[in-house]
């Protein structure tokens, strides 16, 4: 599979200097410098996986052969529809968890310039997406689905974000809210539908596929989705910091991360006081008590259980699939995350 990266960072060029130019508003140099500083800053500065996905998953469903430039374009557009709904979810998700830094930067309302006005940028992130949609795609069969496709995954995500948000309120830390169904729909909802079924469902539109004719498609990629997460919880805590490029918090934020959940499965009384004491503390002797307690649970070995549980089921669904194509996005979708350090 050829390297698709220089070509989709290219197309981001072509996308900014649109947007920049819509003719349904009247740009000022002030406003146009702020809004390409801003794009700039919170679109392209991640792995780009979801983006890049949408080209990977194009090809497979085309058996592999080469696109032409009109048809890597507008894979390449999609892709980009992805990670400015990524950009505005995050610039949003960084005011509401209070965060400091993101991908090694500040956060973009840390910056002394930007503070709140970063709640309007997050909205006219989102209104591009609709731009792009609009100027790229309005000719197209499957226009209508895209717009329904982009607003139904919002929602979704939206919604996830709540659940997490009000399930971990600062100031009623209550563990007993915290179980594995709950986590499940925190997972499926926040994360998997945008990063995981989002991008294979754009490449299907492409394909002339009709959505609803795949929900077993859907199924698989929401089940990758909550695996990916879970692999994430996992390194959060036992991942190395130097290959995963951050230090992880989350016992220390509070979060309904599936180590504390599967925790509080296995522990008894006694354990359960300890976890209630010590989760959610930012004292480090605190953290170190609940990872040893983590340590004696074997919650390693709960994951690497789940974790083969979750690769067999996964990849039986996969080859129960009828279409050699599809099964071949799905494959490499897995292959991308099985095992994963990182």
């Amino acid at each position: 599979m050829s390297d698709s990266k220089p070509k989709f960072l290219e197309v981001y060029s072509v996308l900014k200097s649109e947007l920049l130019d819509d003719p349904a508003f009247e740009f000022t140099d002030n406003s146009r410098q702020w809004v390409e500083r801003m794009l700039d800053y919170t679109v392209p500065g991640g792995k780009l996986n979801r983006g890049l996905s949408v080209i990977d998953s194009y090809r497979l469903l085309k058996d592999g052969r080469e696109l032409s430039d009109d048809e890597m374009f507008l894979a390449c557009a999609l892709g980009w529809c992805i990670e400015w709904l990524q950009a505005y979810f995050l610039v949003l998700d960084d005011i509401t968890d209070g965060s400091h830094t993101r991908r090694g930067q500040p956060c973009w309302y840390r910056l002394p310039q930007v503070g709140l006005i970063a709640v309007n940028d997050g909205l006219i992130l989102r209104n591009q997406i609709f731009r792009v949609l609009k100027m790229h795609f309005r000719g197209k069969p499957y226009y209508l689905d895209l717009l329904d496709l982009f607003n139904e995954v919002e929602f979704q995500t939206a919604s996830g974000q709540m659940i997490d948000l009000i399930t971990t309120l600062q100031g009623e830390k209550d563990l007993s809210k915290y179980s594995l169904p709950v986590h499940r729909r925190i997972v499926q909802y926040k994360t998997a539908y945008y990063s995981f079924y989002l991008p294979v469902a754009c490449a299907l539109l492409m394909a002339g596929e009709n959505l609803d004719s795949h929900t077993d498609v859907k199924n698989v990629l929401v089940e990758m989705g909550t695996y990916f997460q879970v692999q994430d919880d996992f390194l959060d805590c036992f991942g190395d910091p130097e290959v995963i490029g951050k230090v992880g918090t989350d016992i220390e934020d509070f979060k309904c991360s599936w180590l504390v959940v599967k925790a509080l499965e296995r522990a008894n009384e006694e354990q359960k006081k300890l976890l209630y004491e010590n989760y959610g503390k930012t004292d480090p002797a605190c953290v170190a008590k609940v990872k040893e307690l983590y340590q004696t649970l074997d919650i390693q070995g709960a994951f690497a259980e789940y974790e083969s549980k979750s690769y067999e089921k996964i990849t039986k669904q996969i080859e129960g699939h009828p279409s050699k194509a599809v099964q071949a996005v799905l494959k490499s979708f897995l292959a991308k995350i099985y095992k994963r350090q990182k």
